[in-house]
């Protein structure tokens, strides 16, 4: 007996009914919000109702692999799920700060 994949069901859940004729552009917009994911759970941060701290380490996660790998396009998984647990203002700010040389956490320079 095989496995059931259990990412094309909670897909095929979320999107039940049946769609009509799209265009290219619709078709490529329909496409990134299936593939959109949120951050993946952190047991460092599960029991916590508050994830400020979940937030900070992911931004600063992505920091990290930044500086050891130089990059950006490598980092970009870990810059997403800082921007899909973060509020935008947040990181916002830390990138204006990181700018600005003014940013309290990981230097990347």
């Amino acid at each position: 007996m095989t496995k059931p994949d259990i990412e094309a069901y909670k897909l095929n859940k979320i999107f039940t009914a049946p769609v009509g004729d799209l265009s290219a552009e619709q078709q490529e917009l329909l496409n990134e919000v299936k593939a959109t994911r949120t951050t993946p759970r952190d047991n460092r941060f599960a029991g916590a109702q508050n994830q400020a701290n979940h937030c900070w380490n992911r931004y600063n996660e992505w920091l990290v692999c930044l500086k050891s790998t130089k990059d950006e396009e490598g980092c970009k998984n870990m810059r997403n799920f800082a921007l899909k647990i973060c509020p935008s203002i947040w990181t916002d700010k830390w990138d204006e700060e990181r700018d600005e040389g003014i940013y309290p956490g990981i230097k990347t320079d």
